[in-house]
């Protein structure tokens, strides 16, 4: 008795010990690729990535039922998928919490994780020229990082993500050429870790990758829907005298957002939150004139593709447009703001090459351009009216005038170049380059409360001096 006595005595005592120690070890942030997400719930000890990810070495018919595999693509093109993750007792709202990539040599693993265990919908598909895969997940929210553009590793050469449209959390994967999904399945939690959304990429030809290109067809009705195609209606030119009779309309359109987060600063700050900061104070100090209607084609961190824009102006019957933008540049000593109307012929190589960069916001946020009807494209490319183009230079230089008495001005300032935004036919229409975040000095001046409340009342003497103008030479 006093033998088992003691044994059972030092096991009680090696059990306390043991638990003692789980019970003291402070829970730690999970480090993923994107950066530090914080956990949900404490954990007391680290639990190591489930293997199968790590190595690649999955036996599907090992997987749980709930698992939904879809079959390797190698020998047939592969078409684009839609998943659901299921629900599981208990749980809350689902949300993405973190991205990883891993290189398995002849596929390339991409893994998006969710907390939380609602039910979640996503859709995958491809798209060409460039070549992207594109994975959309309807009213998911998402806690990752704020910053997109991560390098990726082996098929996969960046990613980005962000909210595009209402409600949908997109992520966008540009690969190094074309690629098929070869595997994209679901990963119930296990090891400490929730549900995973997994799309294996191998490497293909063009030939076999232009066939999977699209939306999933049974979700081209519900994706269209959450993605409203822009469709022009008929120019009918406002009357003089509607235009006299009404308050001035200003659409003011800041930049990106969303998946598209444009340039960046050294110190992190992206222009799609240093420009819709400037819209937002410009709206308000517009509105607080009591002379103009104004509106915003985003007032929120989501993305706007271009031609949208353009159709957002025009349906409010917008007597003037104003996109802004903020500027980068190799040279880190360049700075000072520039204001762009549209030209076909750009006024220098510098002009043209952002006109280019710009004009690929679509293509960075994932928008198919497949279809677009003839008649939207031809509004989009034909040049502005006469009139309209006038009129755009003469709002160009009144922020020139103005706006150089609050900061500094690039020079030459006044700029032309084939901006998609500013192809509405019918609506004056500029791109302000407020400066370039590049530039340490200008950046910490671009992200200024003061900075911006300065240079957005010159703003509001240049839109008052162009409408009196147009008012003393009568209706129009």
């Amino acid at each position: 008795m006093p033998r088992a006595f003691g044994l059972g005595l030092a096991l009680i005592l090696a059990l306390t010990c043991v638990c003692g120690g789980l019970g003291t070890t402070p829970a730690k942030a999970e480090k993923g690729i994107l950066g530090t997400i914080p956990l949900s719930s404490p954990r007391s000890v680290p639990v190591p990535r489930p293997a199968e990810e790590e190595t690649g070495s999955i036996d599907e018919a090992s997987l749980p039922s709930s698992v939904s595999a879809s079959p390797d693509s190698s020998a047939t093109p592969q078409t684009p998928t839609t998943g659901t993750v299921p629900p599981a007792a208990g749980s809350t709202g689902a949300v993405v919490s973190n991205i990883r990539i891993g290189d398995r040599g002849a596929e390339t693993r991409f893994v998006v994780e969710l907390s939380g265990s609602s039910a979640v919908k996503y859709h995958v598909f491809t798209l060409a020229d460039p070549y992207r895969v594109v994975i959309d997940f309807p009213d998911l929210p998402s806690i990752l990082p704020e910053n997109a553009g991560e390098k990726g590793r082996g098929v996969i050469a960046d990613y980005r993500y962000g909210e595009f449209q209402d409600n949908t959390f997109r992520v966008v994967i540009d690969t190094t050429g074309p690629v098929s999904v070869a595997r994209n399945f679901i990963l119930e939690p296990q090891g400490g870790f929730g549900r995973r959304v997994v799309i294996d990429l191998a490497a293909t030809d063009r030939a076999s990758f232009v066939k999977s290109v699209g939306l999933p067809y049974s979700d081209k009705a519900a994706v269209a829907a959450e993605t409203p195609k822009a469709v022009a209606p008929a120019v009918v030119p406002i009357s003089p005298a509607a235009r006299h009779d009404r308050r001035r309309v200003v659409v003011i359109d800041p930049g990106h957002g969303g998946v598209d987060p444009g340039t960046h600063g050294k110190s992190g700050v992206v222009e799609k939150d240093v420009v819709l900061a400037f819209g937002k104070e410009l709206a308000k100090r517009l509105k607080a004139t009591g002379r103009y209607e104004v509106h915003m084609t985003r007032d929120k961190d989501i993305f706007i593709p271009l031609r949208e824009r353009v159709q957002i102006a025009r349906r409010y019957k917008a007597d003037l447009f104003i996109s802004v933008h903020a500027d980068s540049i190799a040279k880190p000593d360049v700075r000072g703001m520039s204001v762009y109307t549209l030209s076909e012929t750009a006024s220098d190589k510098e002009a043209a090459e952002l006109a280019r960069k710009e004009n690929l916001s679509d293509a960075i946020a994932g928008i198919d351009f497949e279809g677009e009807s003839p008649e939207v494209t031809g509004i989009l490319i034909d040049l502005a009216q006469r009139e309209t183009k006038n009129y755009s230079v003469r709002f160009a230089k009144s922020v020139v005038d103005y706006a150089g008495q609050a900061t500094t001005l690039l020079e030459p300032t006044h700029r032309f170049a084939g901006f998609v935004v500013l192809k509405a036919p019918d609506v004056p229409s500029v791109l302000v380059e407020l400066g370039f975040l590049t530039n340490s000095t200008e950046e910490k001046r671009l992200t200024s409360s003061k900075w911006r409340t300065t240079v957005a009342s010159s703003f509001v003497r240049a839109v008052d001096r162009y409408f009196g103008d147009r008012l003393a030479e009568g209706p129009n």
